[in-house]
């Protein structure tokens, strides 16, 4: 059975709310492509909201969705990041965060009350946002000098690849983001122009 190299994310944040006894939990689900898009988000959350009781969390990333994370920041175990990541399971998503701020109401919900709000929270911001479907793949930044510019930009324009953060200083380097299913045939054509893999570091 040919395996797919597509899988489904969203295309932009979203957001949801709950409320109950007085307590709001308000949820934030963006479009993440490493942890470190996790950390600087989770760090904005934290400051954004900074008077809040609680900043929950869940994420899962890549294709087969091995990189993954849930925290409780301080909330019961298993009754917050844990009910976050399982809605992003069940929607079937990958390369997504979502971040749970919690106002305390004053009144205790409970494992139980808990559980629902942060599944709830969840499941709204989830179904706010688009779905889109995307082709696996990575970000990789490529140094090189002048005279390899032609065949690169070449390289890149017939394989399609879209580049962000271009540098033409003393030499050229530029990220690009390679799909999986022509990730061999990119890193055979730059060998043949004379850049190999230690020119080329993942992102």
């Amino acid at each position: 059975m040919e395996c797919s190299d597509t899988y489904n994310s969203i295309s932009e944040p979203s957001q949801g709310l709950y409320k109950e006894l007085g307590s709001r939990f308000i949820a934030m689900a963006w479009p993440v492509e490493s942890e470190d898009e996790v950390r600087a988000l989770l760090d904005t959350a934290r400051r954004q909201y900074h008077d809040a009781r609680h900043h929950c969390y869940a994420f899962r990333l890549g294709l087969d969705g091995q990189q993954w994370r849930a925290g409780d920041d301080g909330e019961p175990s298993g009754s917050a990041g844990r009910q976050i990541l399982n809605q992003i399971d069940s929607a079937g998503l990958s390369d997504v965060l979502v971040i749970v701020v919690r106002y305390f109401g004053g009144i205790k919900l409970g494992i139980p009350g808990l559980i629902r709000a942060y599944r709830t929270a969840t499941a709204d911001a989830l179904s706010n946002a688009t779905v889109v479907t995307r082709t696996a793949g990575a970000w990789y930044s490529v140094s090189f000098g002048y005279d390899a510019l032609p065949s690169v930009m070449k390289i890149l324009k017939d394989l399609e690849l879209p580049v962000r953060e271009r540098d033409f200083g003393l030499d050229c380097s530029l990220q690009v983001r390679v799909r999986l299913n022509l990730m061999q045939d990119f890193l055979d054509r730059m060998e043949k122009i004379g850049i190999f893999k230690d020119k080329m570091q993942k992102l």
